[in-house]
């Protein structure tokens, strides 16, 4: 009874140890999960026939030295300065030098060149718009004025002041360069103009309301894609019958990896609801971490449940305190599955090309690692803690295997969920900016602008260039084109502002 004691105080004391190695590395530890293995024979000196190598060597190269002028741009970081790029508008100064002696003659120049800033300025479109009266004898229909004017264009808030260049910065600065509104009305204020923030929290909600329809196409675009990469992440929100306190939301992000597609859904919690109403009439692969709101998903006909390989490499990459020797193993393996997707990659495979690739190099691979994993789960050894961190990876691992080798089956798929993750890291950002969302109706409104904003992003679009001319434009856009204004299909249907 006192061994059995013993070892139950010994395993106990082994999961605290963990713990606090855990605790430790994420308040001082890198953060980074990426896994350079060493190569064994780095480590060992092998000098048998070494001599008889240089001297190989030797013999089949010859050395060649010739001198080449360095170009500019090694010469520029030679000397530790960043190019300043050719594309910015050049303000020539001219300096002669004082009291030329008469006859001297000009042999050259040397050129410096320094960056400046000029202040941002906000000015005034003035519409002036000429009236006439027509004459008594233009035979007008009864009833109508015999007065014209200008037509007014189209304007994003048609009783406001704020056009669509000034729109655009405000939700830019607060949803991509994460600048809360109250900074953004102190910015305003150095720059001559005083605006209050109720109404800049005025011209978010009305320029919101205007991308409604887009942000709808969107979902309904991913929705159809037959192909979803799905994570969450929460989010604080005011929330009037809490006084004193936030309610923590959540944002559901789902990521189209064929067409580069992202949507954002804001809902009050982390339940099964949210992925059950937006993919309750989807069909094809949903690619996924272990949450078990996904589960549902395995027995539902038409679906294709996916692992996430990176969730597991997070696993086992923790265990490294842990068990080094082990994990160290299980992420060199996962490793080599990683550089074959960089192989598939630089070579710029198709679809079926990297389905091919995959059979041939990866198979193996998970199939020698699911062997080990088996062999090393806490059931087959008892060296093995069900509780530790290694024995907890293995589990996680083996509970996910039969998701994590569906992607051999097609070359679309991807080896892991990292690309929705990227698209959440704006968020994040903001969280650590503005804190919390004022209402749930802005949190979801700041959904909207995320999903448009994370398709901009994937589809390589200057999002304040996009932004600018979809609110000019969708006051007159016909609804059964809207989807030409969305950010995967704009440069398609307005080629002038590729050059901007």
């Amino acid at each position: 009874m006192l061994l059995r004691k013993n070892q139950e105080l010994s395993d106990q004391n082994s999961i605290l140890k963990d713990e606090l190695e855990w605790i430790k590395r994420q308040l001082f530890g890198r953060k980074s999960e990426r896994f350079e293995g060493l190569d064994p024979n780095q480590l060992q000196l092998q000098l048998e026939g070494l001599q008889e190598q240089i001297q190989q060597q030797e013999e089949e190269f010859q050395q060649i030295n010739y001198n080449r002028k360095k170009p500019e741009k090694e010469a520029a970081q030679a000397r530790g300065r960043m190019l300043i790029p050719a594309h910015l508008r050049r303000e020539e100064i001219i300096i002669e030098p004082e009291d030329v002696p008469g006859g001297s003659k000009k042999i050259g120049e040397q050129i410096t060149e320094v960056m400046e800033y000029k202040k941002a300025e906000i000015y005034v479109k003035k519409y002036i718009r000429s009236k006439y009266a027509l004459p008594e004898d233009a035979g007008l229909p009864t009833g109508q004025a015999s007065i014209i004017i200008g037509q007014l264009p189209s304007l994003p808030i048609p009783k406001g002041n704020a056009g669509p260049s000034l729109l655009s910065h405000v939700l830019i600065g607060k949803y991509v360069d994460h600048l809360p509104l109250y900074r953004q009305q102190k910015q305003f204020k150095r720059l001559g103009v005083e605006i209050s923030e109720k109404t800049i929290g005025g011209w978010v909600a009305a320029s919101c309301d205007l991308l409604m329809p887009l942000y709808e196409k969107l979902m309904q675009n991913v929705q159809q894609s037959g192909y979803i990469q799905a994570d969450e992440t929460p989010i604080k929100v005011l929330d009037k019958n809490k006084k004193g306190d936030t309610h923590k939301g959540y944002y559901w992000v789902y990521h189209s990896p064929i067409t580069n597609t992202v949507c954002f859904q804001y809902r009050k919690g982390r339940g099964r609801e949210g992925p059950k109403e937006f993919l309750k009439d989807f069909q094809g692969a949903i690619q996924a971490d272990g949450w078990h709101v996904y589960d549902r998903f395995e027995k539902r006909e038409g679906i294709v449940l996916l692992g996430c390989l990176a969730h597991v490499r997070r696993k086992f990459e923790e265990a490294l305190d842990n068990d080094k020797v082990r994990a160290e193993y299980v992420l060199s393996e996962m490793q080599k599955l990683y550089a074959i997707e960089r192989k598939a990659r630089s070579k710029d495979l198709g679809y079926d090309e990297r389905e091919e690739l995959r059979n041939e190099e990866s198979k193996s691979i998970l199939r020698d690692l699911k062997a080990w994993l088996l062999e090393n789960a806490p059931e087959s050894n008892s060296k093995i803690l069900p509780k530790s961190k290694i024995g907890k990876a293995i589990s996680y691992a083996l509970g996910m295997w039969h998701r994590l080798e569906r992607y051999l089956e097609d070359g679309r798929y991807e080896i892991d969920n990292n690309w929705v993750e990227n698209s959440i890291r704006p968020v994040a950002l903001g969280r650590k900016n503005y804190l919390f969302a004022g209402s749930h109706d802005a949190a979801q409104r700041a959904a909207m602008i995320y999903s448009l904003l994370a398709t901009c992003k994937k589809n390589d679009v200057e999002p304040s260039v996009w932004l600018t001319d979809v609110l000019t434009k969708i006051q007159d856009q016909p609804i059964n084109k809207i989807d030409e204004l969305l950010p995967d299909n704009w440069r398609k249907w307005s080629p002038a502002n590729l050059q901007t």
